[in-house]
């Protein structure tokens, strides 16, 4: 029965070994809770931090611009011209095809965005 162990949360050795209730590493000494561990790493795989074009965390209710012009296929078609502002957003989690921002554009309506197509008004 072999229980596999996480990595060690300060410098990410897998040598960690158990220490009553705590998980500890012997390269850095650093102890840590084995409850934590797991909360921990459940909660990052949950929550990935969404970033504009620029490397800026997004979070729900920002106002963002269009960073380069956009074809926007469907019924109307159109352009997306650089520097349209768009008030509001709403993360999204990705549905595979990389779009994880839902908004309304004006004068186009309600659409899914891509994050690395946009950049955060400050």
């Amino acid at each position: 029965m072999s229980e596999v162990l996480p990595a060690c949360t300060e410098c990410a050795e897998s040598y960690t070994y158990e220490q009553g209730a705590l998980l500890v590493c012997p390269m850095c000494g650093h102890e840590w809770s084995a409850d934590a561990a797991s909360s921990d790493t459940e909660s990052a795989e949950t929550e990935r931090a969404i970033t504009d074009a620029v490397g800026n965390p997004l979070a729900d209710g920002d106002t963002v611009t269009i960073a380069k012009d956009l074809k926007v296929k469907g019924a109307g078609g159109g352009t997306l011209k650089v520097g349209t502002k768009v008030k509001g957003i709403r993360l999204i989690a990705d549905s595979g095809d990389g779009h994880d921002i839902d908004a309304t554009v004006p004068g186009f309506g309600r659409m899914q965005l891509k994050s690395s197509v946009v950049k955060k008004v400050l």
